[in-house]
């Protein structure tokens, strides 16, 4: 007899995160239960936990008693969302009774990592107020249009935040020769000096870098990190590029400093979505913006069907899990403590 996987990806929809060969081998894996789009009514939900061996959500909205009321054959779930911030998912109960819970996160790193990088070349190289000059018929040819432009070879590249995004971007950065600095309070020296990377604290990595990368994991300690201080610190030619979380960022301080001419800024994450259309750094011509669209693509969200798929398989095949993020009691505490 299958195991019984209950598959409520909503607020996803199931055909943006299975393609039809996944979803064949995930129904020879286990006998799929719900399995449509739309949420389960939460008593539905709690019904299909008492036999259900794992499940696979993208929003939690069944409270938090329903892992502790679930049945005995509970043992896998998987969020489709993108991380471990499901405040209404009762984590502890999960460890206590030894239920893995796998994280997605993993399946945008490549996305997030191929914007960064397209964000940078439109910042040092001027692509995005080039075309925009362009189109206006306010273009200016050859010389005259690379006056504030610099290259990304060679330079200094800082990360704050050294985790899962760092690992997709830095491969994509080593081939124009730049030096990594890195700041990271919840890796080692010994973590980052493996990887090539120079392990600072966040004053040498402003004071030091041409090109710093926001990449940490939004936590309550590290609302704000990113303060006028720090970025008073940067140059003209210097680029602040946001990808993980506008959250980290003090972000009014940031949007006076462009406005300024102090540096110029890439993002693609901001305080509210979507953006203020009156805000002012919709006009600072420092300021390449992208509307939160990273990681969203179709291929990585296929691929987190494929991650589900596969470690799924591993999973009731008495192996080792590989593709997901697994939380653990430490990496819970520290996204919410």
């Amino acid at each position: 007899m299958k195991p019984r996987v209950v598959v409520a990806p909503h607020f996803r929809s199931m055909d943006e995160i299975f393609d039809s060969t996944t979803l064949l081998r995930l129904n020879d894996l286990c006998e799929v239960v719900w399995g449509v789009d739309g949420p389960v009514p939460a008593t539905q939900f709690r019904e299909f936990l008492r036999d259900a061996t794992a499940v696979v959500f993208g929003t939690w909205e069944y409270g938090r008693e329903a892992i502790a009321e679930a049945g005995p054959n509970l043992r896998h779930i998987f969020e489709v969302a993108g991380g471990h911030t499901h405040a209404e998912l009762d984590y502890k109960a999960c460890f206590a009774r030894g239920i893995t819970v796998g994280g997605s996160a993993p399946a945008f790193g490549p996305a997030v990592a191929e914007m960064a990088l397209a964000l940078t070349l439109a910042a040092t190289r001027l692509v995005a107020e080039g075309d925009a000059a362009f189109r206006m018929g306010r273009e200016r040819w050859l010389h005259h249009g690379t006056v504030g432009a610099t290259t990304l070879y060679g330079r200094t590249v800082g990360f704050v935040g050294a985790g899962g995004l760092s690992r997709s971007l830095q491969p994509l950065l080593e081939p124009f020769g730049v030096h990594f600095l890195g700041f990271d309070p919840w890796l080692t020296e010994e973590d980052l000096t493996r990887r090539r990377i120079t392990p600072t604290d966040l004053p040498t990595l402003f004071r030091r870098s041409d090109i710093i990368y926001v990449l940490a994991v939004p936590t309550p300690a590290n609302f704000r990190l990113i303060s006028r201080g720090l970025m008073e610190m940067l140059d003209p030619d210097n680029v602040l590029v946001i990808v993980s979380r506008a959250h980290l960022v003090d972000f009014e301080a940031m949007t006076d400093l462009v406005m300024d001419g102090r540096f110029k800024v890439a993002l693609d994450v901001f305080p509210a979505e979507p953006f203020d259309r009156s805000h002012r750094l919709r006009g600072a011509p420092g300021a390449v913006l992208s509307a939160h669209r990273a990681g969203a693509i179709p291929e990585a969200l296929l691929e987190i069907g494929r991650m589900v798929t596969g470690d799924l398989e591993a999973l009731l095949a008495g192996r080792s899990p590989t593709r997901m993020q697994y939380a653990t009691p430490d990496l819970i505490a520290r996204l919410r403590n």
